[in-house]
């Protein structure tokens, strides 16, 4: 991956300027690339192979088989840039509590399976007549399954948090980490390197580079970003996302390193920033679009001469990897405790080769450590292998006896989301927090507020920097696993807005919302919330239960008192909810109470709600018939405390 896009930018510097017949013919390539990958991507998803699979078929298609588009080099070289994104984003998914709670299945299943599946194969490609550098790279090459392939079906079955699930996702995790120094090792292999005495310099530039990164990692991105937030504008923050991600790259590739080394180590560096959500939803989009573009690419470099002439040898190595894969991986999670379904399952999920396998074959070409045809062999045997990863899943569910009665673990891997999705950090966010907080509930908080966030991190909260109206926002702070949503912004028109989309694109997760005043709860009922509350109501009905003790009321009498007072405004709100928001006004007098503890109050003081206050709550208020005074003192023969005034 070194050096590949620059280098083709050069070079195309140092030719004449394009011509209007070149410029058109490039644009022609977009759309049929552009095109071909909808297309493809769409059908290959909806048969169930995924559409990394469709995307090399679009590729195959419009290269190889019918030309339409020419060398795939220039275009591979941009796609590469797809891999540096997606590295970047499994960087911010590696907090270090991630990491410690899967320590032994990351570190020690996976860990185990890359060594012992790679050094296997690697012995297998050396019987084959292959030196030992072309063995390593397609020895741990092979070892490498997919992570698009084995998170998709894990997502499609709903089969992420079974054990199978876990055991995979762990495996598949060490396997990322494992690409970063594979990746690093291959100019080390590569013929022709420069020597010794080049390579003491280009250790002390990596160090160097490494030391420079993790400096400005640690101190200056999270300032640049709270910076960057204040302003509001969109595309600052995303223009910054991209900065890091390519100027961490450029600044790895210049010490020898790939490009994807330094977005990895960019990524890790913000695991833990309160802009990290922001971050991913930001870049996901690009990842998406130019990870598809290096499959394509993929495909358009494809020597089908060499796949025709080796198809014999394709159709038998396949099968040989598959099982092969299967094996080690049935027996190490076996040795590491799994069941016997778990081991079966994992081993199916897993059998193929992955996407990083065309990273490392395609990178190794480029350096000449095996010929472009040995490419083209390993890259159709892994695309095979893909395109049987439906069928090894469907048979490892048929031998494995016991995945009937595999349960579904109740915890989730932290970090991925949390049981409790809150938007916005108000204080009434901040209230409904602790409450939540303090029963050992773990809560995932977004709001859009930079000096929100500051402030609070110095009483220890954890807040992601994020606004709830956008869906790749909700999506990267971990709404498809959350139980329920707390809505708890400040404006109306906001807390409408974000209803909106959670119940347009997640409408299974449950919604409880703080409401504005009572026309807003209205509303919000009619939108089909699960809960909703004004912020007033409570703090009202005990500023008011206080005040009657202050009079001397008794405490059991007051707490009648109170909830009648909230029987009747639940009341009012249902028959609001039915009949209009006019409905239900009589249901404002106090109704009388034996004793009865208050007196009407004065007509200057009848029309408490008609003064706007800041709930906002303006619906009139009807007292009814005028009922008669009594006569004599209103708290006659009942024990009085002025002096004791307690908050409740």
């Amino acid at each position: 991956m070194r050096g590949g896009a620059f280098t083709a930018a050069e070079s195309a510097r140092q030719d004449e300027p394009p011509t209007v017949e070149q410029a058109t013919s490039l644009f022609m390539q977009v759309v049929l690339i552009l095109g071909g990958g909808i297309v493809a991507g769409t059908l290959f998803m909806r048969i169930g192979l995924g559409t990394v699979l469709g995307y090399l078929f679009a590729g195959i298609m419009m290269g190889p088989v019918f030309q339409l588009i020419g060398e795939g080099k220039e275009i591979l070289h941009i796609g590469e840039l797809g891999v540096v994104f997606l590295l970047f984003i499994i960087g911010l998914e590696l907090k270090a509590s991630r990491l410690w709670a899967l320590r032994r299945q990351i570190f020690g299943l996976g860990l185990t399976q890359v060594v012992l599946t790679g050094a296997a194969l690697t012995g297998i490609a050396i019987l084959f007549g292959m030196n030992w550098q072309a063995g390593v790279v397609i020895g741990f090459g092979l070892a490498l399954s997919s992570t698009a392939f084995g998170l998709q079906l894990l997502e499609e079955a709903g089969e992420t948090n079974t054990r199978h699930g876990q055991s995979a996702f762990s495996i598949l995790l060490f396997q990322d980490l494992a690409v970063v120094p594979l990746l690093a090792a291959i100019p080390f292999l590569a013929p022709f390197s420069d020597g010794a005495e080049v390579d003491i310099e280009r250790i002390a530039l990596s160090i160097g580079a490494i030391v420079a990164l993790l400096v400005v990692g640690k101190y200056l991105l999270n300032p640049l970003f709270r910076i960057m937030a204040t302003s509001g504008a969109r595309e600052v923050m995303l223009g910054a996302a991209l900065f890091v991600v390519l100027g961490s790259a450029m600044l790895m590739e210049a010490a020898g390193f790939s490009m994807a080394m330094g977005a990895f180590i960019a990524g890790v560096l913000l695991a833990e920033s309160s802009y990290r959500h922001e971050l991913e939803a930001n870049i996901e989009p690009f990842r998406g679009l130019l990870l598809g573009l290096f499959f394509i690419a993929v495909g358009l470099s494809l020597d089908l001469s060499v796949i025709a002439d080796n198809w014999l040898m394709i159709l038998v190595l396949t099968p040989v990897l598959m099982i092969v894969k299967a094996a080690f991986i049935y027996l190490l999670s076996r040795a590491f405790g799994q069941s016997h379904a778990t081991a079966v399952r994992v081993s199916g999920l897993l059998a193929q080769g992955g996407e990083f396998g065309f990273v490392l074959f395609t990178a190794s070409a480029a350096s000449l450590i095996f010929p472009r045809e040995t490419s083209s062999l390993l890259i159709a045997i892994v695309t095979l292998s893909m395109a049987l990863t439906p069928l090894a899943t469907w048979l490892a569910r048929r031998f494995s006896i016991e995945h009937t009665e595999e349960e579904t673990l109740e915890e989730d891997f932290e970090g991925a989301g949390s049981a409790v999705l809150m938007v916005g950090f108000s204080r009434f966010g901040q209230m409904a927090a602790q409450v939540l907080l303090s029963s050992g509930i773990d809560v995932t908080i977004i709001d859009s507020s930079a000096e929100r966030i500051r402030n609070a991190s110095k009483f220890g909260f954890r807040i992601y920097f994020g606004s709830g109206l956008r869906k790749d926002v909700l999506e990267a702070a971990g709404i498809r696993k959350a139980k329920l949503v707390a809505v708890c912004t400040n404006k109306r028109e906001t807390t409408d807005r974000v209803v909106d989309l959670i119940r347009s694109e997640f409408p299974n997760v449950s919604l409880y919302v703080r409401s504005y005043d009572r026309s807003h709860a209205l509303s919000l009922r009619a939108r089909g919330v699960d809960f909703e509350i004004r912020e007033t109501v409570e703090s009202a009905l005990a500023f008011g239960a206080a005040t009657l003790d202050a009079f001397g009321i008794e405490e059991e009498l007051a707490d009648r008192i109170v909830e009648d007072v909230r029987r009747r405004d639940q009341a009012r709100l249902k028959l609001q909810e039915a009949e209009g928001f006019y409905a239900g006004n009589d249901m404002v007098t106090t109704r009388v109470v034996t004793p009865e503890p208050l007196v009407k109050p004065r007509p200057s003081l009848q029309a408490i709600e008609k003064s706007a206050d800041e709930n906002g709550d303006t619906s009139p208020i009807d007292e009814g018939p005028p009922r008669k005074r009594r006569r004599g003192r209103p708290f006659a023969g009942r024990r009085r405390n002025f002096d004791k005034v307690q908050s409740r």
